[in-house]
């Protein structure tokens, strides 16, 4: 049963709802900090306006409520309603008041989201819409210099002054930023935090896109060594015993029998295998929430003298010699050395035309258990460590920080030897 995870509260919470709640925030904090006095509504000479209109301010909560509820599905005409409701309610369409940094609260929290979940030409847009709308309020206000300050010298341009269009001047001084040019500046800040919350996620994203492909690729790989492994040496037997009873089927009907008999034990216990495997598999696949089952229940060294014994009844002769005390091994280091074992007597049953090979476990130390599989036929290819099943034992004994080596003997034959720590098992 899958399972999909729970959200946090937080993240829980829709885009609208929180742009519905900083609005309520600017529209309250009058009420609360300056005891219901409309939120600095100073105009440059000095004066005061008067207090609430409640009916204007109801009328802009409903747009900017509805701005919220659209914010989803139209950004951009959400976040033109909001800045409508917010020119509204600090009554900045008079030439002669600032637009407060806190009425701008809820427009702030729009961009910064638009910007972190729309694409990028809409989260420009909107940027642009409010900086447009914020700018061309600035040319309102009397002897506001673009972008630096609201001060002026004795209705003179401040010093510095490059150049002046109507209230615009541009200076080359750095006085104090003003109450406009604190809403242009927390405009483009939100932008840049919903930016940087956008790259994160994409991040995000990528990361998870590739840990997924590398799962999927170790899966795969864990696939193929397990079936390489259920059906290689099964099919070497059933090759070896195949011909074994072609060669006797006309003078020794008795022994062609019982090498048919093989190749039919073989034959179905890879196939129950491959249907354990299969099953295992189609169960993982619907239970996705759990983590990766075996794909069979795994073999291990308890295993090894049924290996050898069928081994031996197709032709090639097994000795298996134990040094130390046998002792419990972990399991992913028990099931490594029996394929290590099995891998390697596969191939003196496939390649090294030889009928005879010896098996040594080592278990004498605590700390690690060494295995060799020697044969004196032809080698098992031109080159060391060359095929897909020697590669396998490679990566299993790499995974469990031990040691590989496959190639040639001196003497002639073939020689796989492993070691592999016990104490610390996988990491």
């Amino acid at each position: 049963m899958s399972v999909t995870p729970t959200l946090p509260l937080l993240k829980r919470v829709p885009p609208g709802a929180w742009t519905a709640l900083a609005w309520c925030v600017s529209v309250a904090y009058p009420a609360v900090v300056l005891g219901g006095k409309p939120d600095h509504p100073v105009s440059h000479a000095g004066g005061t306006a008067g207090h609430r209109d409640w009916a204007l301010l109801t009328a802009a909560s409903l747009v900017a409520f509805s701005a919220a509820a659209l914010l989803r599905r139209r950004p951009l005409l959400s976040i033109g309603l909001l800045l409508v409701a917010t020119l509204a309610v600090t009554d900045a369409t008079r030439a002669n008041v600032e637009l407060p940094l806190t009425a701008l609260l809820a427009v702030d929290v729009a961009l910064c989201l638009v910007t972190a979940a729309r694409p990028r030409r809409t989260s420009r847009a909107a940027l642009a819409l409010v900086l447009v709308v914020l700018i061309t309020h600035l040319g309102m206000v009397p002897d506001n210099t673009f972008g630096l300050t609201t001060a002026t010298y004795d209705g003179a341009p401040a010093p510095g002054t490059v150049f002046v269009v109507d209230h615009f001047q541009l200076t080359t001084s750095l006085p104090h930023i003003g109450v406009s040019d604190q809403g242009v500046l927390a405009a483009v800040i939100a932008w840049l935090v919903g930016r940087s919350i956008r790259q994160s996620r994409e991040h995000a994203a990528v990361l998870s896109a590739q840990l997924a492909t590398q799962a999927v690729t170790a899966e795969r790989l864990r696939i193929a060594r397990e079936m390489h492994d259920t059906v290689a040496h099964s099919i070497g037997i059933v090759a070896l015993q195949a011909g074994a009873a072609r060669r006797v089927i006309d003078s020794r009907p008795d022994r062609a029998r019982d090498a048919l008999t093989e190749i039919e034990t073989a034959g179905r216990e890879t196939l129950s295998g491959l249907r354990r495997m299969l099953g295992a598999l189609r169960q993982a696949e619907q239970d996705t929430g759990a983590e990766t089952a075996p794909l069979h229940q795994p073999a291990g060294l308890a295993d090894l003298d049924r290996l050898a014994a069928a081994t031996t009844a197709a032709g090639v002769r097994v000795d298996v010699r134990w040094q130390g005390e046998r002792r419990p091994l972990q399991p992913e280091v028990d099931l490594a050395t029996f394929r290590i074992i099995q891998e390697s007597i596969a191939n003196v049953v496939r390649h090294a035309e030889a009928t005879f090979c010896q098996v040594s476990i080592d278990c004498r130390t605590n700390d690690e258990v060494a295995v060799e599989i020697t044969d004196r036929g032809r080698g098992h290819g031109t080159t060391p460590g060359s095929g897909y099943g020697l590669a396998g034992l490679r990566e299993r004994v790499t995974m469990l920080h031990g040691e590989f080596h496959a190639g040639p003997r001196t003497g002639g034959g073939f020689r796989v030897a492993a070691r592999l720590p016990v104490a610390g098992g996988a990491r």
